[in-house]
């Protein structure tokens, strides 16, 4: 069943970080839903494919795929089905973030293909023209990232405050519908609380709380941020 999206939210994705790996995937993704719990902020999270199902077994928030294919069953060796992430617990997945880029074709075709499977399509852009692009194609977020700023600690928020405000702008001329998160650089609460100030409905992170020290602690702090902006 579709996670019914309730902004203002956060989604966290894992990357590839050994901080969030098996094991740790699933500890990290706990820390999350003790936070979302207390606060009652929507916080979602997105592992490793391989780590998906055990993820989603230990936690009750919604998780994530990071990326799925333009493809249908069949002859597809390396390739990842919509199906194969739903059926191991996933009710969304990340679609063209900067390290996994895709063709507008493609990301066209995934956002069908994720409706189709009832699964929530979270599309990444790296600017305003890409955004009101994927505006048209009608998925249900859009978290804009520049890419020159992911895991820098600069935020986007902060850092290119109009890149934030042209795409709300550019979006919305066209689609009233999608969630609009902002990501890239995102590392403190007051980041968040900016991000908000601009009009986004929340936040797409990763290394800022996958790499922290005491990841709950950083969650905390964001989603404390949202409510307080």
């Amino acid at each position: 069943m579709k996670s019914k999206l309730q902004p203002p939210m956060i989604i966290i994705n894992f990357k590839t970080y050994l901080e969030a790996t098996g094991k740790k995937a699933v500890e990290l993704a706990k820390q999350a839903e003790k936070a979302s719990k207390e606060t009652g902020i929507y916080i979602a999270v997105a592992p490793q494919f391989v780590d998906i199902k055990a993820v989603a077994e230990a936690v009750e928030i919604p998780v994530f795929a990071q990326h799925i294919d333009p493809i249908k069953p069949g002859s597809n060796t390396g390739h990842v089905l919509a199906e194969a992430v739903q059926q191991t617990g996933a009710v969304g997945t990340l679609i063209n973030h900067s390290e996994r880029q895709m063709k507008l074709a493609d990301i066209d075709a995934v956002i069908k293909i994720a409706k189709e499977h009832n699964l929530i399509s979270c599309v990444c852009t790296s600017n305003p023209p890409i955004s009101a692009a994927v505006a048209y194609l009608t998925p249900d977020i859009i978290s804009i990232e520049p890419p020159e700023l992911i895991g820098t600690g600069v935020a986007v928020s902060t850092e290119q405050p109009e890149a934030v405000t042209n795409t709300i702008k550019l979006v919305r001329k066209v689609n009233n519908e999608a969630v609009i998160l902002c990501g890239a650089g995102i590392s403190h609460g007051e980041d968040v609380k900016v991000a908000l100030k601009l009009g986004t409905q929340g936040v797409l992170v990763a290394s800022a709380i996958v790499k922290a020290k005491d990841p709950y602690t950083i969650i905390r702090e964001f989603a404390d941020a949202t409510k307080t902006h």
